[in-house]
C-alpha cells in the first residue's frame, strides 16, 4: 500500500476520489466496492452499515449502501452503472470490519456492471490514481494521521 498523508491508499484498485470509494475489478465481470481508509478516518467508528438489496439495479452515483458513525450518516455511491450482487453480510454484526480492514473483510458490496469497459476510465487507478487522491487530500487539507 502506498502511504498517502497517514492514509493507505492501494495502487491496485480503482478510486472515485471525491467520493472516497475504492473499486476492484474482481475479474470475474463482476467488481467489489468499499469506503477507502480516508473515508473510515472522516467518519471515525462505523456503527452501522445499511445496503441495498441484492438484484438491486443502480446507476452511477445513487447509493449502494449507507454508512454510520457518531460523527456522520452518508451514502456510499454506485462508482459505475450495475446490478448488486451480493452484500457484506459480516457488517451487520461488525460494522467496524470498515474501519480495521477497508480494503478487505470491510468490503461493502459487489456489482455486475452494465459498462465496465466504458466507466472504469472515468475512475482513478494505478499510480496516477494515487497521485490524483494524494493531490485531492493535499487541497482538501485531509489527512488520515
Amino acid at each position: 500500500m502506498t502511504d498517502v498523508r497517514g492514509c493507505n491508499i492501494p495502487e491496485d484498485l480503482y478510486y472515485w476520489v471525491e467520493k472516497h470509494a475504492w473499486v476492484r475489478d474482481d475479474g470475474s465481470g463482476e467488481i467489489t466496492v468499499g469506503i477507502t481508509d480516508v473515508a473510515q478516518h472522516l467518519a471515525a467508528r462505523v456503527v452501522a452499515i445499511t445496503t441495498k438489496k441484492v438484484g438491486k439495479v443502480l446507476e452511477r452515483g445513487q447509493s449502494v449502501a449507507t454508512v454510520e458513525s457518531g460523527k456522520w450518516v452518508g451514502p456510499v455511491p454506485a462508482p459505475v452503472d450495475g446490478e448488486i450482487t451480493a452484500v457484506n453480510t459480516d457488517l451487520a454484526a461488525d460494522p467496524t470490519l470498515v474501519n480495521s480492514d477497508p480494503y478487505g473483510a470491510g468490503w461493502i458490496v459487489r456489482i455486475r456492471p452494465s459498462s465496465w469497459d466504458a466507466q472504469k476510465d472515468e475512475l482513478a487507478a494505478g499510480a496516477p490514481g494515487v497521485a490524483s487522491y494524494a493531490a485531492f487530500l493535499e487541497a482538501e487539507g485531509i489527512s488520515c494521521s
